[in-house]
């Protein structure tokens, strides 16, 4: 029996480039300080920061780094959750939602802060962010999400319709303009942090299929499918959507998503190349690449059968082409990639990071939400406070145990 579900994560041809780690998988050592299980771009964060703080780290994986759900992403890099602050402040109070906001906020200008103290080659790209007006906001609700990001101390503006469409040169939509946010290239980013890491001393050992974690007196002991183990002081559970169900609770959901991406060269297609996303359900969102491609995502399903998913690929690239039409008022695109993904989500938009209640020294590191190489970021800050038993307030904010307050407000 594995200790994480074995899923089918991905279908179709994205727009990332696919490139092999440059180095070659280390041989399983007996022990070190910690174990990150998971080299999607959550595990290599996580395994970089500790490497950089002296611990002794090995990062282990199923699969080759970044081959799963990371390479499916689509790396929008924002401070804001797929559940708007004032529906999270209606179940939990404003002041709890501020808080957890302003610390996801803080994780994005953490990460923005490490990729340039890195020099990591990851497409990097300061953007400007638009929330469109949608089911979920309309306009009149914007304008109290605005205010309640003020309160907050959160950089975001209402902007009216015809002055955000001759600005952006989109469809004209009333939205909010907010600033901190920016776009990467997933894959890049993932397989940088992990040279970072190992260039601190961190070891990678793949292709590696954890079956089971047993309690220790020193530590956990890690048992892999081919008969080899490791046993180290804390044990990072950093497997994407592949979830360890014995430590996650079922809140923590997953469904269908799909992406499409132009040929390079078709952009800029609205100016500034800003981020794009609308308050609907499901909403749809748009980018650019470095290499001058559009992306646009968007057309979630409630289910994860792959199968079914990457049956209605076709349907779905057609659905969100005519879509993109619509917002960005052109019809010339052409989109020469389509995929689809399993991706996770939670009641409140938000992760699940934090200690597990099941097992001693085993840390849950889950971006389920919408925002998951901004919760990389996150998970990977929580965890080294929680490893080196520094006071973190956000410890409370994103619990895998929590509760999510009034829940039909959300």
């Amino acid at each position: 029996m594995n200790l994480t579900e074995r899923l089918d994560l991905r279908g179709g041809r994205n727009c990332w480039r696919e490139a092999p780690s440059e180095d070659k998988p280390e041989e399983l050592p007996q022990s070190c300080d910690v174990v990150v299980i998971g080299a999607g771009v959550m595990g290599a964060l996580v395994a970089q920061r500790l490497a950089a703080d002296g611990l002794d780290v090995t990062l282990l994986d199923r699969r080759a780094p970044s081959t799963g759900a990371t390479a499916a992403s689509t790396a929008l890099v924002m401070w804001d959750a797929d559940v708007p602050l004032t529906h999270l402040a209606r179940a939990i109070g404003a002041e709890e939602a501020a808080r957890r906001w302003r610390r996801v906020f803080s994780a994005v200008e953490t990460l923005d802060e490490r990729i340039a103290s890195l020099g990591l080659n990851c497409s990097w790209k300061s953007r400007p962010e638009l929330y469109l007006a949608g089911d979920v906001l309309d306009a009149e609700a914007l304008e109290h999400e605005v205010a309640a990001r003020a309160a907050a101390g959160l950089p975001s503006a209402l902007m009216k319709g015809a002055a955000l469409g001759e600005r952006f040169d989109i469809a004209p939509r009333d939205g909010l303009l907010s600033t901190g946010s920016f776009e990467v290239d997933p894959v890049a980013l993932t397989l940088g942090m992990i040279k970072a890491a190992r260039g601190a001393g961190a070891k990678l050992c793949f292709p590696h299929e954890v079956e089971r974690l047993g309690l220790e007196s020193d530590g956990v002991r890690v048992h892999c499918a081919n008969g080899a183990d490791i046993v180290a002081k804390h044990v990072v559970l950093a497997t994407g959507y592949e979830a360890a169900r014995l430590f996650l609770p079922e809140a923590f959901s997953l469904s269908s998503s799909y992406a499409i991406a132009s040929k390079p060269g078709e952009a800029p297609a609205w100016r500034e190349n800003a981020l794009i996303w609308e308050a609907s359900d499901p909403y749809l969102y748009a980018r650019a690449t470095s290499d001058g491609r559009i992306i646009v995502g968007g057309e979630d399903e409630e289910f994860v059968d792959a199968k079914k998913r990457d049956a209605l690929i076709p349907e779905k690239h057609a659905a969100l082409a005519a879509k993109a039409a619509v917002m960005l008022q052109r019809d010339d695109m052409q989109f020469d990639c389509a995929w689809a993904a399993t991706f996770g989500g939670s009641p409140d938009g938000l992760p699940a990071i934090g200690r597990a209640q099941t097992m001693d020294r085993v840390l849950l590191a889950y971006g389920y939400g919408g925002n998951g190489v901004t919760f990389a970021s996150l998970g990977s800050e929580m965890v080294r406070a929680l490893i080196r038993g520094d006071d973190d307030p956000a410890q409370t904010y994103f619990d895998p145990y929590r509760t999510f307050g009034h829940q039909d407000e959300l």
